[in-house]
């Protein structure tokens, strides 16, 4: 039997647009790796009525219920009260949520409030679901055709608290297991990668394979059902081994995160150093790679030469080429990590010049034309991107051109083209 879920989120906040809602994103990704499939995504606010009424359409609906938000101390948290009222649970103080709740504050070095204790009074009979993230405990409890489960609203504790708390709970629902490999895929759009798998993804039935579209990739999760472990690996390794094949070197991994996650890995495993110098990325290289744990090992610093007088004075570009062709062209990015490897002392250097918008340059150059250079011990290689389009903006275009330079790396590093997909 298959599961359904409905994801009821609580504030206001998410009504006005003021905070993303990227709890219920998280939470569809996570239910349908356990097989549970979301039916419904519903937003409410802090109002007991509209959320009472939002309780009872889900749970006509749906066999699983999760709230995320309306769990704090505030007079506006009123998720556990609506909800243990529409279940016929009263809420009951639990001393040790109390006390951890004192715990986390002491630790904090913050004065707790007492308002902070409305936190520890949950359903009567609950699962509690102990946060160690914050204040908050979650709960989780059976009623009737639903089960249901309380999050707190900031991500930084409602996903780890799932994942760690309430996908065990929900896990006694499941017969057997559901497992999931994601490849990662970059050159090729949702639209193309489908259009190459489209037979093979409608024969299969166990495991199913199912493209996602990112900014500028392409997820492929493939999902297989079994009785256990080795038996659902036994499923999708050949599926994995087939796209393979078909989509060559544009699949860059395995469940891992990012391109730039590939890259950190590889430069570790070869002992390299890396370094950038940065125009119209504006330093999201550097921060797309540095956000990664372990960076340091590997990342010797970056330059932001927005201006050309940056880019001569600091990194070398010849001022002759610079006023001949403009900081837009092939010639200038070789420069730029030539002058990046050399400055910063690094094995290989990525470079990015172009126009990230929102107008063309002062020569004419388009919205969206770039140049990645990557400079190593040896030679240089650039790779024209032409990113502009009907969804055009700045930070698709410097996001990308990061992801291009990234890229490059990869394939440098397991001796594929560089320049060309």
């Amino acid at each position: 039997m298959a599961y359904t879920a409905e994801l009821l989120s609580v504030g206001t906040e998410l009504l006005l647009g003021n905070i993303l809602n990227s709890d219920a994103r998280d939470l569809s990704r996570e239910l349908a790796a356990m097989g549970i499939n979301v039916y419904y995504h519903t937003v409410v606010g802090d109002n007991p009525q509209r959320l009472r009424a939002a309780v009872e359409l889900a749970r006509s609906r749906a066999d699983i219920i999760i709230t995320t938000g309306g769990l704090g101390p505030t007079c506006d948290d009123l998720t556990k009260q609506v909800l243990a009222e529409a279940f016929g649970r009263p809420l009951v103080f639990h001393p040790e949520c109390a006390d951890a709740i004192r715990d986390y504050f002491a630790k904090s070095g913050r004065e707790m409030t007492e308002n902070n204790l409305q936190q520890a009074w949950l359903p009567k009979g609950c699962h509690i679901l102990d946060n160690p993230w914050g204040t908050a405990p979650g709960c989780a409890f059976h009623s009737g055709n639903n089960d249901v489960v309380m999050l707190p609203g900031p991500p930084r504790e409602c996903i780890p608290m799932f994942r760690e708390k309430a996908a065990p709970w929900l896990a006694r629902l499941s017969q057997g297991v559901i497992r999931s490999r994601t490849l990662r895929i970059f050159g090729l759009g949702e639209s193309q990668v489908e259009d190459r798998l489209r037979n093979r993804m409608n024969q299969l039935q166990n495991p199913t394979l199912a493209p996602y579209a990112k900014e500028g990739e392409v997820e492929l999760r493939i999902t297989a059902r079994a009785d256990n472990e080795e038996q659902a690996a036994a499923l999708i390794a050949p599926v994995e081994q087939e796209v393979r094949e078909l989509l060559g070197d544009l699949v860059y991994g395995a469940d891992v995160t990012s391109l730039e996650q590939v890259v950190l890995a590889a430069l570790k495993e070869k002992g390299l150093t890396l370094g950038a110098a940065e125009s119209c990325t504006g330093g999201l290289i550097a921060k797309r790679f540095t956000d990664l744990s372990g960076a340091s090992a590997v990342f010797q610093g970056g330059v932001v030469s927005y201006t050309n007088q940056v880019k001569a004075g600091v990194l070398g570009v010849p001022q002759a080429l610079l006023d001949e062709r403009g900081a837009v062209c092939a010639e200038v990015a070789r420069a730029m990590a030539e002058g990046a490897r050399r400055v910063l002392g690094c094995d290989l250097a990525l470079s990015a010049t172009g126009v990230a918008g929102p107008d063309s340059d002062d020569r004419g150059n388009p919205v969206g034309l770039v140049y990645v250079g990557l400079c190593a011990p040896e030679g240089c290689w650039v790779r024209q991107l032409n990113l502009a389009g009907p969804r055009d903006r700045r930070d698709r275009v410097r996001t990308m051109a990061a992801s291009h330079g990234f890229d490059m790396i990869r394939r440098y590093l397991a001796g594929l083209p560089v320049e060309t997909l």
